[in-house]
């Protein structure tokens, strides 16, 4: 299967090439080069994965189609799409949301930062408020440029799962 990944910071996304060798191997191909990899779940959201005889124990969460990993106390975000995903992101690269957007936390965690302030002009794309999660920092980000009309985070506090943090209008 082929996958186009991007971290953040790149501008342009790399083509993997995933392909299962049967009983938790791999075949990984990024940018033409070729790996092994055995890979076994240790428990919910943990890898122990062997790259041609390297041993990694991966952390990660998915939040849409992003995921986050932390290696070897090193966190990377990366966004990963199909060909047929982006595809469909392209044909609705022309459409862009309106109106009232309320920016809710993903899942349960720690309010870390606040980036925004009630009244403060902001740009699509640009980050609100970042929270902690399963010991991962989450920039929340505009999903359209505005108005931040409400601030209901507050730097430290916990947030249960689709909790009203930010609203843009």
């Amino acid at each position: 299967m082929r996958y186009f990944t991007k971290q953040q910071g790149q501008k342009e996304a790399v083509p993997v090439d995933l392909e299962s060798l049967g009983q938790d191997r791999y075949r990984l191909t990024v940018n033409g080069k070729t790996f092994q990899v055995d890979a076994l779940s240790v428990d919910q959201g943990t890898l122990s994965l062997l790259v041609d005889g390297q041993s990694y124990n991966v952390e990660f969460e998915e939040n849409g189609d992003e995921i986050g990993t932390l290696v070897r106390g090193q966190v990377n975000r990366t966004d990963v799409a199909d060909e047929r995903k982006l595809r469909m992101r392209a044909a609705a690269g022309s459409f862009s949301v309106e109106g009232r957007q309320v920016i809710l936390a993903p899942m349960p965690g720690k309010v870390v930062k606040v980036l925004v302030k009630v009244g403060e002009e902001v740009k699509e794309g640009q980050g609100l408020v970042v929270v902690e999660a399963m010991k991962m920092e989450n920039e929340l980000k505009s999903p359209k440029a505005g108005k931040v009309t409400e601030v209901f985070a507050k730097e430290g506090t916990a947030v249960e799962n689709n909790a009203k943090l930010v609203v843009v209008e």
